[in-house]
């Protein structure tokens, strides 16, 4: 065995140790707690070619940045509880494995618009991605160039539209946080369409605020910035802002009412294609069609708006059969496996975007961090396609799954209207 494979197994050990139900055992040691504290740390990857998932990355995220940019990238809505229940839904559905299908010829691409995609990956929008590495945005948008995905930026952006799209080589889609002047919206919307962006969207469930309690508990006490963060922060301006008038609020817009209203009045103003982000419910799934839009965005942002506690993926099969297959659909929050975008494909989605999980690779590596987490789900999905006979996308049906809350479905009733 070279060192760097004894290395890495050695990581991989302690990792395993400092998951071990010894740590709850009362009479462990003070000696052994300081060996598995530093098992904890040295478990860290130290290069994209040791990490065996996802979550590898998230350690090394987690060891690289700022208290105060790992909180805001960690955190949700007061106790985190939709965060968790983002994850934990997937669990809800179990594989029906189905061997000896003849996978030769794997198909794991998708069309969104009349435009191919590799995959049926997405990189959703993330605010302010220098905050996580130096790169930013240009990295990530190398990466999505680079494997062949599709990348929609932020309005929060710490890099200029027109530079992203220079970098990833053709127009990506655009995330709209709507301003309080409706005007200021506009101008900002049609700068978007100039630079050649196929699509907007409309990001919604943020406009009733949320309480981000994690993050606001990694704040200075006092209010003021460490002199590092401070410097750090004079360098995240939002280049869309410029030359629009403030307004109060943050992420998500300000004070401003808006209704369903404002959809069609968004569509009627741009050629661009409209989504709409953030839709929980088959009810505004349903108005969603009834306004016009193109496509959804099944998102609680990542367990970062409402405290729903209500995982994305099971407020899906009833926004599927509500769509019936008339417009995409996009599932994003708490994507973190191949077998998680196998579930939403089966339960309806068009596709499904990853957020944190990408922003993970790019604090942890760079480009090449971005670059080996969409590997890594790639291979994830290719493999558990393989097991379920399923050799396209378009064959990832609900027959492939059976939901634990449910009888086992037999074949003939595993196929309802709305979901593929």
């Amino acid at each position: 065995m070279v060192p760097s494979e004894t290395s890495a197994g050695r990581r991989r050990f302690l990792k395993l140790l400092a998951a071990s139900p010894l740590l709850a055992y009362p009479g462990l040691s003070p000696r052994w707690m300081e060996a598995i504290g530093r098992a904890q740390e040295d478990a860290v990857i130290s290069s994209v070619r040791e990490a065996l998932d996802v979550f590898d990355f998230e350690t090394v995220a987690r060891k690289n940045l700022l208290p105060e940019h790992w909180a805001y990238l960690a955190t949700g809505v007061d106790d985190d509880s939709t965060i968790r229940a983002n994850r934990e839904g997937f669990t809800r559905y179990q594989l029906r494995m189905r061997p000896l299908a003849d996978f030769s010829k794997l198909d794991m691409s998708i069309q969104l618009f009349g435009t191919k995609w590799n995959t049926p990956i997405v990189l959703c929008p993330v605010a302010s991605l220098k905050g996580f590495h130096t790169e930013g945005e240009k990295g990530v948008a190398r990466a999505a160039k680079a494997k062949g995905v599709l990348q929609a930026l932020s309005t929060m952006t710490s890099t200029p539209v027109e530079e992203v799209n220079k970098e990833r080589g053709e127009p990506v889609w655009y995330q709209l946080y709507a301003r309080d002047q409706w005007s200021e919206t506009l101008k900002m919307v049609k700068r978007v369409e100039a630079a050649g962006c196929p699509a907007l969207l409309w990001t919604v469930d943020l406009l009733g605020g949320s309480n981000r309690e994690t993050f606001r508990r990694a704040q200075p006490r006092e209010g003021v910035r460490a002199p590092l963060c401070k410097n750090c922060h004079e360098g995240l301006k939002k280049p869309m802002y410029a030359g629009l008038a403030e307004q109060a609020g943050g992420e998500g817009g300000g004070t401003t009412v808006f209704t369903w209203d404002d959809i069609k009045r968004l569509k009627d103003t741009t050629q661009m294609k409209l989504l709409v982000k953030g839709i929980q419910t088959r009810e505004d799934a349903e108005l969603a069609i009834a306004h016009g839009v193109d496509g959804i965005v099944v998102s609680n942002h990542g367990g970062r708006a409402g405290a729903s506690g209500r995982a994305t993926i099971e407020s899906l099969p009833e926004i599927a059969t509500g769509v019936g297959r008339r417009i995409p659909i996009i599932l994003d929050s708490g994507i973190r496996r191949g077998t998680d975008i196998f579930k939403a494909l089966a339960l309806g989605a068009t596709a499904v975007g990853i957020g944190r999980a990408y922003v993970f690779g790019l604090a942890a590596f760079g480009q090449e961090g971005v670059e080996a987490v969409l590997d890594i789900l790639r291979r994830e999905l290719q493999m558990v396609m393989r097991q379920t006979g399923a050799t396209s996308v378009a064959k990832i049906t609900r027959a492939s799954l059976v939901d634990r809350f449910d009888a086992i479905p037999s074949p003939a009733s595993s196929h309802s209207s709305g979901n593929r």
